[in-house]
């Protein structure tokens, strides 16, 4: 943070004059674009973007409103929170997965859970899509069906550790929250483990992902799913015992 963004920081807080804010806002702007283009990568095409900056452009506002320097969090990371958590909340409200789309993809895991258990071991792309009876082409359709599906999963679970810290019994709360995040991540198998870390850390793409561990699309996007469905019932588990 420059001296004179600083210096606005301590006006703004001191006196909450409204340009001063509008001030902050627009120093901050870009951050939202870089976050709602990031996140569109994920999104399906007709998913609008620019409906995504003006959703995040709402949650800079919140975090300009609500931020507090003296936690000790830099304004970026708090309002980069804040911005996603705006964007996810529109797109969950909007209900802009179809509900025929959500019954194939409950098809699909059902499929694959079933094959697994039959054959005794991971099943290829093939064999999902000929017990689907669809074409190799419908199965690469939904299998970017299910990546949009999930892709907000995990996002759940680091927001669960990430709300807004507002005093000290909050901020020693959300360091066991984080704590039991990592425990769980450290209870996957090392496969599931690499992917969670190439997806959401290095942020590459399922196919990217399938061409570094030299498997197939279908079962990067498995391994993907199950480890994602794993992290969030663990997660939760541990918050309901709490």
């Amino acid at each position: 943070m420059s001296g004179k963004t600083e210096g606005l920081w301590l006006e703004f807080i001191k006196t909450r004059d409204l340009k001063l804010r509008d001030k902050l806002i627009e120093i901050y702007m870009p951050l939202v674009k870089i976050i709602a283009n990031k996140l569109s990568i994920s999104l399906p095409a007709y998913v609008d973007r620019d409906d995504c900056i003006t959703d995040g452009y709402i949650g800079l506002i919140q975090a300009v409103d609500r931020f507090d320097p003296s936690l000790g969090y830099k304004f970026e990371t708090f309002a980069s929170i804040r911005i996603k958590g705006a964007i996810i909340d529109s797109l969950r409200a909007k209900d802009w997965l179809p509900t025929i789309v959500r019954q194939k993809v409950k098809k699909y895991h059902q499929t694959v859970f079933d094959l697994e258990c039959k054959l005794g071991r991971s099943v290829s792309e093939q064999e999902v899509a000929k017990a689907l009876d669809i074409s190799n082409e419908e199965f690469t359709s939904l299998l970017k069906q299910v990546q949009v599906a999930n892709v907000l999963s995990l996002e759940e679970c680091s927001r669960i550790c990430d709300l807004q810290i507002d005093n000290i019994s909050e901020r020693l709360e959300r360091q066991e929250l984080v704590k039991d995040l990592a425990k769980v991540i450290e209870t996957l198998s090392e496969k599931e483990k690499l992917v969670i870390s190439l997806y959401y850390y290095e942020e590459l793409t399922l196919k990217e992902i399938s061409y570094i561990m030299k498997l197939s699309e279908a079962r990067i996007s498995q391994i993907h799913t199950k480890a994602v469905f794993t992290i969030r019932g663990k997660l939760l588990n541990l918050l309901d015992k709490q």
